[in-house]
This record gives structure tokens, sequence and C-alpha cells, in this order.
């Protein structure tokens, strides 16, 4: 079974910069993480490589640093990583990046499964991993918390939702989204970092793959961030005194006022 894992490295404080010109995160040279959520998406990949052999592949779209949460991700139990990067895809939004994330992944070739995080720390989306699936046109199944059975052609699996879940078959080769109660993730032994050390990262830039350039990055990003900004410090609030109703007339009065 060949599985494609996309995964994301966010920044791991919360001491986040802007580029002032794009309105966009300024991720080189910040300290950073892979997204929480991928690495039940990378463990769950493992497990099922380990139950049924095959082949696990990280994909990753981001700066040239990037590449250590794909290392990281082989030192789990990953087998290949490719880095996806060029200045091109700078200022992706949602639908950029699950253009280009797609195309790499019809660079890649033939896999059976997609897994992916339900969404990432910084963006808090989770539309990119669907977003890839429509691209590709597979099924797709969000928010996975336990793949009950699967086979080269089916999948069983069981959905969270806010009442409880479901149990959805859906055919191969499909896209998931996994949320945390699905497993845990396991450490890096020695013998997996001494590995990641020497593996080959498979660098793909926007000439190695089939896109439409208007497509990427800013040019290709229908949503754009107009203004950043740091809302001004609440005022402290207003005590209304009378009787019950002289209370709830002033207050329809003050919040009309507000509106404007």
């Amino acid at each position: 079974m060949n599985i494609i894992v996309c995964i994301k490295q966010v920044p791991e404080t919360t001491d986040v910069r802007i580029n002032p010109e794009t309105n966009t995160l300024i991720r080189e040279g910040v300290k950073s993480i892979i997204n929480p959520f991928d690495m039940y998406a990378i463990e769950e990949a493992i497990r099922l490589k380990e139950k049924f052999g095959g082949l696990v592949t990280v994909v990753s779209m981001g700066p040239p640093q990037a590449e250590a949460a794909l290392r990281e991700a082989i030192a789990m139990g990953a087998d290949e990583a490719v880095l996806v990067s060029d200045r091109a895809f700078a200022g992706s939004d949602t639908l950029a990046t699950s253009y280009t994330l797609s195309s790499a992944i019809q660079k890649i070739g033939k896999f059976d499964l997609i897994l992916c995080g339900k969404q990432a720390s910084d963006g808090d989306t989770a539309q990119v991993g669907p977003g890839i699936a429509v691209l590709l046109d597979i099924p797709q199944v969000t928010f996975v918390k336990k793949i009950e059975e699967i086979n080269q052609n089916l999948a069983r699996v069981e959905r969270l939702t806010e009442e409880g879940f479901e149990i959805i078959e859906c055919p191969l080769p499909a896209l998931f989204t996994v949320v945390k109660e699905i497993n845990t993730p396991r450490l890096p032994s020695l013998r997996g970092l001494m590995r990641s050390k020497q593996a080959k990262i498979l660098h793909l830039s926007s000439a190695n793959l089939d896109v439409e350039m208007e497509r990427l990055g800013l040019n290709g990003s229908p949503t754009q961030v107009i203004k950043i900004f740091t809302p001004a410090p609440r005022k402290g609030g207003v005590i209304f005194q009378g009787s019950t109703q002289e209370i709830v007339d002033k207050l329809v009065e003050a919040l009309k006022q507000d509106i404007g």
C-alpha cells in the first residue's frame, strides 16, 4: 500500500511576524515544528505500512527550512520525502496550496491513500486536505478518528462528529484527514534519527511540476489579507442603574449608539 502524507511546518512560537507588504506570515528564520495534527497522520500511515506493507511518502510545501520537518517524519518511520519549494509558491492561500500539492502528488505517481492532519495550527481552515481531494477527483473523508478496515479497493472508517461518530465506507484511492483521537504519535528511534540524517529529500519546484503559473502563490490566491492590525484594548464597562425596565431601555439605547 502506497501512502502519501501531506505535512506542514508551522511556527512553534506565538510571536508571529507578518510581512507588511504581502500580509503573510514570515516563516524564514522562525523556529518551527511539524503541525501537531499532521503528526497523527504520519503515525497512522506508519501503522498501516507496518500492517499491510508498502511505502510511506511525506510531502511538504514550504521554504527550504521545511526539510527539517520531513527528516523528522523519516525518523519516525516514513520511507521517502518530497519538499515542494519555490518562491513562486510564496503567499499561497488554501486554494493555491491545494493546487500545488495536488500537482506534486500527481508528479509522485500512484498512491492508494493520502493522509492529512485535520487542520493546520497556524491557519485553522481545514481546507487544504479536502481541496487536494477535489483537485485529484478522489473521495475524501474528514475528521477520521479510526480506520476500521482497509484493503486495496475499499476502506471503512469512523468519522468524528459533534454528536458522536459516523461509519463511512469509500473506495480507494481516497484522502482522509485525521483527528488526534486516532492514535498516539511515536517518538523517533535512534536508528530512525540516523537514517533521517542520510536520507535524500526530493526537491520539486514549479519548473518540475505541470502547473499553470497564474494559479500559484499570491497571484493564484483569491483569498488575500488586506490589513492586519492589533485591536484596541477594550474600554471599561458601563454600569446601568434603575429599575429592570429602565436598565433594559438604557442598554438597548447604548447598543443602538454602538452599532451606529
